[in-house]
């Protein structure tokens, strides 16, 4: 008799429905915090970098490329090579604006289809406010796009950054140039 009259107390309303209010507030807040885009709910800095990345393809003593491993298949697709980077950050799309850094870092053909390469490049910053500090980026980049990708950490300065990185190529007279213009956000 007493088990039945247990499974027929009913709970009062304002004990069920104070816990559903208190989950839905914080699911709204939480929401609304990364909806914002201007707030760092850790409490961090919110900085936007501007550069430009200088690669060199020439096999002599000015290039900043090496090929590990080629491709794969001889269909010339870049699937399978693997390449190290020691590229120049620099403030200007000009070869001969100022040095702020390098980036060092790995490539990958990783694409069978559209030239896709993968790359972990480390940003080291050599000169200026950020002397010191590094920034990594993981990701794919697929040349002639807008690239996108993630800022993964970085040291100094960017202790626990995250962001991403926005690059587009810009024109250059030299074939064996490549030049990337660099939008980074970042909080950290």
């Amino acid at each position: 008799m007493a088990a039945s009259h247990r499974a027929n107390a009913t709970i009062p309303l304002p004990l069920i429905v104070a816990p559903l209010v208190a989950v839905l507030l914080l699911f709204s807040s939480a929401a609304t915090t990364a909806a914002d885009g201007g707030v760092d709910s850790a409490g961090g800095d919110m900085t936007h970098l501007h550069f430009f990345f200088h690669e060199n393809f020439s096999a002599g003593p000015n290039g900043t490329t090496a090929a590990v491993s080629p491709p794969a298949r001889g269909d010339g697709s870049s699937f399978g090579s693997v390449g190290v980077v020691d590229d120049m950050l620099k403030e200007g799309a000009d070869p001969s604006s100022r040095l702020i850094g390098r980036v060092q870092g790995l490539t990958a053909g990783a694409s069978l289809s559209n030239g896709a390469v993968t790359t972990m490049l480390n940003m080291v910053f050599t000169d200026g406010p950020y002397k010191g500090s590094t920034l990594a980026v993981f990701g794919r980049a697929v040349l002639g796009t807008v690239i996108e990708r993630p800022v993964i950490g970085g040291t100094g300065a960017f202790r626990m950054a995250r962001g991403y990185t926005l690059s587009k190529m810009v024109n250059s007279t030299d074939p064996n140039l490549l030049i990337l213009e660099y939008n980074v956000y970042l909080s950290h």
